[in-house]
């Protein structure tokens, strides 16, 4: 298999004006680096399905195997991470997602209000979470412990 490559996408208007701190990109982050993960620090965008669009197609372009969002998935009227990641996938992978809102809702029933996909977009994995640090904590285990086989799966790997 390839170089596990990551990045790390904070999708939120308060943190790209600089009015809030990032504090979901970071865990994403520390999460893929201890797994192995060679990860930049997290990008922080604005909300909106056009920008969430544009930097996924630039990080699929740069070659980047592992993309994780944080942010932009609930039901406020800027939360389109969901749809500027529908724009860029080839095939989602809805088990991901789903897993993702079932474990989080043993923690707070919140977590069913997440629309955030899954899938691959070329050779990379593209995984939506909340812009909960908890959410992002507690998705990142499932992420870790599945990409290396995605991954060896998008590369044409045996079951």
């Amino acid at each position: 298999m390839t170089s596990l490559t990551a990045a790390v996408v904070t999708v939120s208007d308060r943190s790209h004006r600089g009015v809030r701190e990032d504090a979901t990109g970071p865990v994403a982050v520390t999460a893929l680096r201890e797994a192995g993960f060679d990860c930049a620090d997290p990008v922080i965008i604005p909300d909106g399905a056009d920008a969430v669009e544009a930097e996924l197609r630039r990080l699929v372009a740069a070659g980047v195997r592992v993309i994780v969002t944080c942010g932009g998935t609930g039901v406020s009227a800027r939360d389109l991470t969901p749809e500027g990641t529908l724009r860029v996938l080839d095939r989602e992978i809805p088990g991901i997602s789903e897993r993702l809102r079932a474990d989080g809702a043993a923690e707070t029933p919140l977590a069913a209000l997440s629309r955030g996909r899954s899938g691959v977009a070329g050779d990379a994995l593209i995984v939506n979470l909340p812009g909960s640090p908890r959410a992002v904590a507690s998705g990142m285990p499932l992420l870790v412990s599945i990409a290396a086989h995605v991954l060896s799966q998008i590369e044409g790997g045996d079951h």
